[in-house]
């Protein structure tokens, strides 16, 4: 079989590698779609966090289930995607119903050889399928579960207002997960281009150009009473550090990105507020099984999401275009 690996920053290469075989407890699944993420292009930059070379990247799939011990629940044949986050079972978050957060955990495409190759051996307990969802709504469903979990992180309440840092991938599907939980959504970068798609596409109401006027600008939008959740999905160390200035009193701010240094903010504004800060990490079955369901009942539409499609053979030559904001990618998804 066919895979692609990166072997350093900034260098692809296909390689030939034989095929997996069954073992118990997990299947082998044919890939059919692989959505390029933000942990993949930092990936190939060299920017991303716990991470080491070379690796497969990969960790949005769908597939078809081609062999696979006896199951009650998944069989030869059917379409599925990957929870890519694979836990200890026995750590004290595994114990906590937190799996997302394993001491452990190992994450397919970041920490083993991900999904970017033709077949993979998954454990059953990662496999999720759902019905009626094409392969396109399938293999998006991990980076909208990120969305989802961090909404649910932070308890966010119909009619409440959220501001979300980062109008990539990530930062859309918690736009929309914000907007399904009922609140009146906020959009904010510092890409004018992703700001007019949030407009357009995602009918936010409301954006805004992260900078010198930002704050006013929130000022105003909220009648001066601010944000009851503010959710960074930039990942951005400027960005997250600016974000602490929109909470309102009694808010909440969610760090969904992942920034490799340390974060500063000023403590007396932080505590006067009685500001909540919290992290969100991965997404949990709970998450997926949000998502899928928003798909099947048409809350959610992921077509306006993909901007690129591209052919396995192609990855090679076209990520390196992805990195680059004149491109206008909002979500790349690769086609085998």
């Amino acid at each position: 079989m066919k895979l692609l690996s990166c072997l350093s920053p900034g260098e692809f290469e296909y390689q030939e590698a034989e095929m997996p075989k069954v073992s118990k407890g997990k299947a082998i699944v044919k890939i059919k779609r692989i959505g390029i993420c933000g942990t993949d292009l930092h990936a190939f930059e060299g920017t991303q966090p716990y991470f080491s070379y070379p690796r497969i990247l990969g960790h949005e799939l769908a597939g078809e289930v081609v062999d696979i011990e006896e199951n009650n629940e998944i069989s030869k044949g059917d379409q599925v995607t990957v929870i890519p986050y694979f836990s200890c079972g026995t750590c004290i978050a595994c114990r906590n119903g937190k799996p997302n957060c394993c001491q452990k955990i190992s994450v397919f495409g970041v920490h083993e050889d991900g999904g970017m190759r033709e077949f993979v051996s998954v454990p059953l307990t990662s496999l999720v399928k759902k019905e009626g969802l094409n392969l396109d709504q399938l293999a998006l469903a991990e980076p909208f579960a990120i969305g989802a979990h961090g909404v649910r992180r932070a308890g966010v309440k119909p009619g409440q207002t959220v501001l979300v840092i980062g109008a990539g991938p990530i930062g859309l599907g918690v736009m929309e997960f914000a907007r399904i939980a009922g609140a009146k959504v906020i959009a904010m970068d510092i890409n004018e281009q992703r700001l007019q798609f949030c407009k357009d596409a995602w009918n936010i109401p409301h954006v805004v150009k992260a900078g010198s006027s930002a704050h006013e600008q929130i000022q105003e939008i909220t009648n001066n009473d601010f944000c009851d959740v503010v959710i960074d999905a930039t990942g951005s160390l400027a960005a997250i550090n600016a974000g602490f200035q929109f909470i309102a009193h009694g808010g909440a701010y969610v760090l969904v990105g992942l920034q490799k240094g340390e974060i500063a903010f000023s403590h007396p504004e932080f505590h006067k507020r009685e500001a909540t800060l919290m992290s969100s990490r991965n997404a949990t079955r709970e998450d997926f099984d949000q998502v899928l369901e928003a798909m099947t009942s048409g809350q959610l539409s992921i077509e306006k999401y993909i901007t690129h499609k591209v052919k396995f053979d192609q990855v090679k030559n076209d990520f390196q275009s992805w990195l680059k904001p004149e491109t206008g990618v909002i979500k790349a998804v690769v086609e085998l």
